[in-house]
Order: C-alpha cells, then sequence, then structure tokens
C-alpha cells in the first residue's frame, strides 16, 4: 500500500522550507553586509575577500594596485586640508577604502570610477554614506555636468598611473572651474619630474607649473599596495594659480606653442629647437634669447617658468605655423 501524503501538509511543509531558506539567504546577506562594513579595507585579507565575493581580479591594464597602508591613507587625508564644506572629487576610487575616509571629513563626495565592476561593489561598500555619488564613467571622457560641480572643489586621488598626465591636463588646461588643490599619489618619479627645478626642467614640469604650484608631500613604498607595483609612489599636491594668462599676460596656447617647439628635441640646444619648430631665423632667435638674458646655447631643461614666459611674449606676435 502506497504512502498517502496530506496535501495540506505538504503545503505547508513546502512553504516553512522556502521560508526558512529566505531567512538563511537574507541573514547571510545582512551579517555579509555588516561584516563588509566593519572591515579594514586597507586589509589585504579582506581586499582579496571582497574581489573574490564578487569574482573580480585586479586590472593591471587599468592601474588597480589597491592601498593596504592605513597610515598613507591618513597622510593623503591630512594633506587634503578638508573641512565639513567642501566637495570632493575623487577619481579611481577602487573599492572605496580611501573614500570611505574622505566622506567622514568633507561635505559632499563625487566618485568617478570607470570599472563597472568596482563601481558595483562601491555601491555595496559605500552603502552607509548618504553623502556620496557614485558615477561610473571615464573621468577623461565624461563631460563636467554629469557631476555638476559649479563652485569650488578639490580632487583628492589614488591616481591610476597611466592617467596621472591626462588628468592634469584636463583639470588645469581644460576644464571650466579648476580645482581648488589636487591631492594624488602618484608614481614617484612623475611628482619628481612635476617638482623639477632648472637643470632638470622637462615639458610635463613647465605644463603644471604654469597653471599651479606643486609639492611633494610624501614618498609610498610600493608594499602599500596590492598587488604590489614595480615602482614606488608619492603623494603630491599641486595648487593652482587660477587664471593663470592674466597673471603672466599671454595666453596659454600661445606659452605652449613656443615650449613645446623649446622642447622638441630636449637634448639639443634652445636656438636650434625653436629655429627649426618656430621656422625662424637663428639671428632673429639669438637677438630675442640674449635681449631677455638668456644663453642661446643652453638647453630647454635649464629655463625657469618666468624664462619661457618671457620668449613665448616675444614671439606672440609672430604667426601660428
Amino acid at each position: 500500500m502506497g504512502v498517502i501524503c496530506d496535501p495540506l501538509l505538504k503545503d505547508n511543509s513546502a512553504q516553512d522550507i522556502s521560508q526558512g531558506l529566505k531567512s538563511r539567504f537574507f541573514h547571510r546577506r545582512k551579517t555579509g553586509y555588516n561584516n563588509l562594513m566593519s572591515s579594514n579595507l586597507t586589509s589585504r585579507k579582506a581586499i582579496k575577500a571582497l574581489l573574490n565575493r564578487y569574482l573580480v581580479y585586479p586590472s593591471k591594464g587599468l592601474g588597480q594596485n589597491f592601498l593596504i597602508d592605513n597610515s598613507v591613507l591618513k597622510k593623503i587625508i591630512k594633506a587634503a586640508e578638508l573641512t565639513k564644506k567642501d566637495v570632493i572629487l575623487e577619481i579611481g576610487p577602487g573599492i572605496g577604502n580611501l573614500t570611505r575616509e574622505l566622506a567622514h571629513k568633507a561635505k559632499r563626495i563625487i566618485a568617478v570610477e570607470k570599472d563597472p565592476k568596482l563601481a558595483r561593489i562601491l555601491k555595496e561598500t559605500l552603502k552607509e554614506f548618504k553623502n556620496i555619488q557614485i558615477i561610473q564613467g571615464d573621468i577623461l571622457k565624461i563631460q563636467d555636468t554629469r557631476y555638476k560641480i559649479q563652485d569650488t572643489y578639490k580632487i583628492v586621488a589614488n591616481l591610476p598611473f597611466y592617467i596621472a598626465a591626462p588628468v592634469f591636463r584636463k583639470f588645469l588646461e581644460s576644464c571650466k572651474v579648476q580645482p581648488c588643490t589636487m591631492t594624488l599619489m602618484v608614481q614617484k618619479e612623475v611628482a619628481q619630474r612635476i617638482c623639477a627645478s632648472p637643470a632638470k626642467m622637462n615639458l610635463l614640469a613647465v605644463s603644471v607649473q604654469f597653471y599651479a604650484e606643486p609639492e611633494i608631500i610624501s614618498y609610498v613604498s610600493k608594499k602599500s599596495f596590492w598587488p604590489e607595483p614595480k615602482v614606488d609612489s608619492a603623494i603630491l599636491k599641486i595648487t593652482p594659480s587660477g587664471k593663470k594668462s592674466t597673471i603672466v599676460g599671454i595666453l596659454p596656447e600661445e606659452f605652449f606653442r613656443v615650449v613645446k617647439a623649446g622642447f622638441s628635441q630636449p637634448r639639443k640646444m634652445l636656438i636650434n629647437n625653436l629655429s627649426a619648430k618656430l621656422r625662424v631665423k637663428k639671428g632673429l632667435i639669438r637677438e630675442i634669447l640674449q635681449k631677455n638674458h638668456i644663453n642661446p646655447a643652453q638647453r630647454p631643461e635649464t629655463l625657469t617658468i618666468k624664462d619661457w614666459v618671457q620668449i613665448a611674449k616675444e614671439f606672440s606676435t609672430f604667426p601660428l605655423l
């Protein structure tokens, strides 16, 4: 004789099982979320666990090296000199360890993350904060109107190595509203090049120093990141000078036309570079340089920003070629 099942008992059992599974699922989810909120996101173990949970692996192509040194985070925050009135644009927030610290100190954080997988993680790690806006997109391509900054703001970021120079160009040269300050983690060599002085000047240094005052706050060991990069880093603070063209009396395009010509072959004499690229006779170039107390045989790396401004003013009346 077969076993006769009570239909009502069968339905109730199925319902109990279903509710039990749901309860366990939501308990695990809630527990996982609470663990996530309490976890140290500068811990290598916690970062690995978080990425594994979302089946995400650090991308070399996107320069994803996560900060695992809490003392470095504190140095970045201190260097940024944040107040409760500040609006912060963070570029490449990654998993949000720096973002969390910023949210405790500033009024509003706009975190722009290119990687859609990390943007999804950020929605979890930053869920408890009401003053953070997460935007998934490429900071070099999205319009300023996307993050709606109409007044003063600061940039704070652990920059992916490969976008450092383009970020400087966008926010110092191109954007409508310059940041008040930029506090950035960049490669050590990049920071040193930007802060170079005459005898070691380069095109990047001139490009940044024309618009701003750069300062190296601290050097950071490559061991402070996971995965560990090949080179050390530096915390770099850049303070824009405002509309530089009104200060020095020359338009940026006129200034950089001459500077790029001068650095066209950095190891060659200035007179040769300027003559070749601006298509001006060497006699006239020599006359202009000597008038401004510059030796025509100097190399471009030996000139100051003031020297470049004076030369550019002389050439500003020449036709663009």
